[in-house]
């Protein structure tokens, strides 16, 4: 396993984070995965003997259950806590009251605690907000945020699922008031889904933010289940939620690309899918959550995979996204100042 520092930091993390939605299964959640104490047991601890040290959850997976079961799988396995990286999030309902939800003082003071008691540890290493709320003043978040980090309940803050200009902003406004920064964005990125790369890639490399990459299958449309001609298996995670968003007739070019070559190479579709993100100089981590051992076996081995220029080009061809302004004119207007 290799280890990258998760963005202006000194922190190591694995390229593979093991992500824990797939914990308890209750409400919304059932569709992603209904693992059972014993099972989140087995799988976390071939993830950590396989070299992860990088666990993700969020307080709205199975409306903390998933927290709950993560922080039981630690203490049963007799994981030494301070050889994790444990990232949770904040924002979602959690309650039907009017503030049981959004970034306000209020709330994440509330939900720090519940997440700190779930997951049974006495600080979180990356807390996330986990997505933007446009009601509470951005400069509420980030103090309360830094006040978490001044308290040692949070040793780092991150954000997830912004646009550029919200990240931007929320960076220049921490500098300009000797805040705590995110020091990470998790967001979604794949092969079948690559706009990341228009705004927000050229934001976190010049910036020095991590990438954390949420559903690098595609919501299992590059497991290899799914072809131009097999829509994937009755009761597959595709079947019953169609998310996230991807125009599957791309989908299918690139998988018409991504299956020869996974032959030729003798892995799977999925370890290509993955190795193809962990070659990004911009990603930090990859979220892989997984259901099965089987699973979790094959997407390990994605770290061992390796890419011809020839071979990445064909990727990266049948994948780019169309240029839009003002990428294009950007890059028109930039042909007489080149090295």
């Amino acid at each position: 396993m290799k280890y990258n520092l998760l963005g202006q930091t000194g922190l190591k993390v694995s390229q593979l984070c093991f992500g824990t939605m797939t914990f308890g299964g209750q409400g919304i959640f059932e569709a992603v995965g209904t693992l059972d104490q014993a099972a989140a047991d087995a799988l976390l601890k071939s993830a950590v003997d396989a070299g992860i040290n990088f666990i993700d959850t969020a307080n709205m997976y199975s409306a903390g259950l998933s927290e709950q079961i993560t922080g039981q799988a630690i203490r049963n396995l007799g994981l030494s806590r301070d050889a994790l990286v444990i990232a949770t999030k904040v924002r979602s309902a959690m309650g039907t009251g009017p503030n049981d939800l959004g970034l306000s003082r209020k709330h994440i003071m509330q939900e720090v605690e519940a997440s700190l008691r779930r997951l049974n540890t006495d600080y979180i290493d990356l807390y996330q907000i986990h997505a933007f709320d446009p009601l509470t003043p951005l400069d509420e978040t980030l103090r309360v945020l830094d006040d978490l980090v001044r308290s040692g309940k949070v040793r780092y803050i991150g954000a997830s699922n912004l646009a550029a200009w919200q990240l931007m902003k929320a960076l220049a406004n921490s500098e300009r008031q000797r805040l705590e920064k995110f020091i990470s964005l998790q967001s979604y990125y794949s092969l079948a889904s690559r706009e990341l790369e228009r705004e927000l890639v050229p934001l976190l490399l010049d910036q020095q933010v991590g990438l954390m990459v949420w559903s690098p299958l595609a919501g299992g449309l590059l497991s290899g289940k799914f072809t131009r001609h097999q829509q994937g298996p009755a009761g597959s995670r595709r079947d019953t939620v169609d998310f996230p968003m991807v125009d599957r007739e791309r989908a299918f070019a690139i998988l018409d690309v991504l299956a020869p070559l996974a032959e030729a190479k003798g892995a799977s579709v999925a370890q290509l899918a993955l190795a193809w993100l962990l070659q990004q100089p911009v990603v930090s981590s990859v979220i892989i959550g997984v259901n099965k051992a089987a699973q979790l076996a094959d997407n390990l081995k994605a770290i061992e995979v390796t890419f011809t220029p020839d071979e990445l080009e064909q990727l990266n061809a049948v994948s780019r996204p169309a240029v839009e302004y003002p990428g294009w004119m950007m890059d028109y207007s930039s042909l007489d100042r080149q090295l």
